[in-house]
């Protein structure tokens, strides 16, 4: 097959560049959501406490940002990634929108705290009851959200662009590599959480997730600096050439 206009080198350099910086905006827009966030997840009754909203304000909004970031990595790595497989690049676009998905879902949850502690401040009585019921709920479907989208769903990315990655060789296979080790690894993380045997923040929850932490943020320095390893119409056709029996995803 020849290499169209829409697969030119300069084209597919930019695609690499955007895909790496869309992952690296995620490590940015979520690593201080944690410490924003801590007031209101460490006290049931936040919603009960006079006080500032801001940091709960500023936390929503990187949560956003995570979320949009989160899409545009799919988006703008979509045209590289069907080159090998269309199955995989259709997975990896639906799994990192449906994760962008439950994050707003969560973000939206604090959005209506916020509302709530500015609007009932100062409530007594049954009010004052029934808002702490509805803090606390809001507060726990921001949890699980939290649980099910960074947490659970980063795996299924993972073996789809780990899949396209490893077969295509577009980055060295170490990076790939560490996705695919880590998918079922935060899975079971995932899982194990829900479960009751340990806390996603909890070191045993970190130490499960450091894989594909390490295998996002290396794609998105790689992407970045360096680009594609080798042309995505090259790999699709060492792709085409290879044996057939061997594919895990079909074309």
């Amino acid at each position: 097959m020849n290499v169209n206009a829409s697969q030119s080198p300069d084209r597919m350099r930019k695609v690499a560049l955007l895909g790496g910086l869309a992952y690296l905006a995620t490590f940015a827009a979520s690593m201080p959501q944690l410490g924003l966030f801590s007031k209101v997840i460490d006290d049931p009754d936040y919603i009960l406490a006079h006080g500032s909203d801001a940091s709960l304000r500023l936390g929503s909004i990187l949560e956003l940002i995570t979320g949009l970031a989160c899409i545009a990595t799919a988006v703008a790595l979509y045209p590289a990634i069907r080159c090998v497989s269309r199955s995989a690049a259709i997975g990896f676009v639906a799994s990192r929108t449906l994760e962008a998905a439950v994050i707003f879902a969560g973000t939206m949850s604090l959005l209506a705290l916020v509302t709530l502690h500015e609007q009932y401040d100062g409530a007594t009585g049954a009010e004052r009851d029934a808002l702490g019921v509805v803090g606390q709920a809001l507060v726990a479907t921001r949890q699980w959200s939290f649980l099910i989208g960074p947490g659970l769903i980063p795996a299924v990315n993972a073996a789809f662009l780990g899949y396209a990655l490893y077969r295509s060789r577009l980055v060295p296979r170490a990076i790939p590599t560490i996705g695919l080790v880590g998918a079922p690894l935060i899975a079971l993380s995932a899982i194990a959480t829900i479960g009751g045997l340990w806390d996603q923040t909890s070191v045993t929850g970190s130490l499960f997730a450091l894989p594909i932490a390490a295998w996002e943020f290396s794609l998105g320095i790689y992407l970045t600096f360096k680009g594609f390893a080798r042309s995505p119409q090259e790999s699709a056709d060492m792709h085409d050439a290879a044996p057939q029996t061997h594919r895990l995803l079909p074309a």
